[in-house]
């Protein structure tokens, strides 16, 4: 039995899908292309040292990016962020879920996850570095130390948010305690989880730089504050066009996933527009 996983579907007219497809389009690509126009233009009237053109910036990349620095700095940061990312949200859900579910387990815990919550990230990696010293997995720590928060207190928020009808509806058709868990629980809290996962990825994202750039020698973030030591601008201005790029590719992946994980939810808040 799923009480939770129906879809509700919507059926547009043909020309209205294109219709909003169009503009979706032209709200993606319009607003980015005039703002490249518009910089590109300011760049050649009013040439800055350290704000430069758009063509300039991406030369660099081209330079800078697309080459051996791509296997020896990019490769390895994005596994370590996908690494940080999937251990802050098993943690997270699997955790948050407990206690969530568990009163005298919440009551017990919420002062340290207050504490604990509390604490920067940053100032954890000297710590994790006088343990673990300057590996892969000290930055995947330091990762999951503040990515890992969102994902764990929208959960508890999410289970303990269940419909009180829902679950006593589960209790009279007799449901065992896992089947409540994975029919009822966990798709009633599959919203919450999900804005928690969206803010887990650009803290992983902030993260992953912050722990490369001063204990690293290698990673977009060493990269980033090297050639920001050496006044080499347009490869630093390289370097956060591809941080922006791997937030964009972050994105568009959570949305797919979020679609399938949230279609029942979406096709309700359908209903209601209609």
């Amino acid at each position: 039995m799923t009480l939770y996983t129906s879809t509700v579907r919507v059926q547009r007219p043909p020309s209205r899908v294109w219709a909003k497809i169009g503009e979706n389009t032209l709200y993606a690509i319009g607003l980015p292309v005039i703002l490249l126009v518009i910089w590109g233009i300011w760049g050649t009237l009013a040439p800055a040292k350290f704000f430069p053109g758009p063509i300039t910036i991406f030369e660099a990349f081209v330079d800078t990016w697309i080459g051996p620095a791509f296997f020896t700095d990019v490769l390895p940061s994005l596994g370590r962020l996908a690494l940080g990312i999937a251990l802050s949200i098993v943690v997270g859900i699997v955790a948050g879920t407990l206690i969530g579910l568990n009163r005298w387990l919440r009551e017990l815990l919420e002062p340290m996850l207050e504490f604990f919550r509390a604490v920067p990230p940053p100032v954890l990696i000297p710590v994790f570095v006088a343990l673990l010293g300057v590996t892969d997995t000290m930055k995947v720590l330091v990762i999951v130390a503040g990515a890992v928060w969102p994902v764990l207190l929208n959960t508890i928020e999410g289970v303990r948010s269940t419909d009180s009808v829902m679950t006593e509806t589960a209790r009279s058709f007799a449901l065992t305690r896992r089947e409540r868990l994975i029919d009822l629980v966990l798709p009633a809290a599959s919203p919450r989880i999900m804005a928690g996962v969206r803010q887990c990825l650009s803290v992983a994202l902030i993260l992953m730089v912050i722990s490369e750039m001063f204990y690293s020698s290698s990673g977009l973030g060493w990269q980033i504050a090297y050639f920001q030591r050496n006044y080499l601008v347009a490869q630093m201005w390289s370097g956060i066009v591809l941080l922006g790029l791997v937030g964009v590719m972050l994105a568009a992946i959570f949305g797919l996933i979020e679609r399938r994980v949230l279609r029942w939810y979406h096709g309700i808040k359908e209903v209601e527009r209609v």
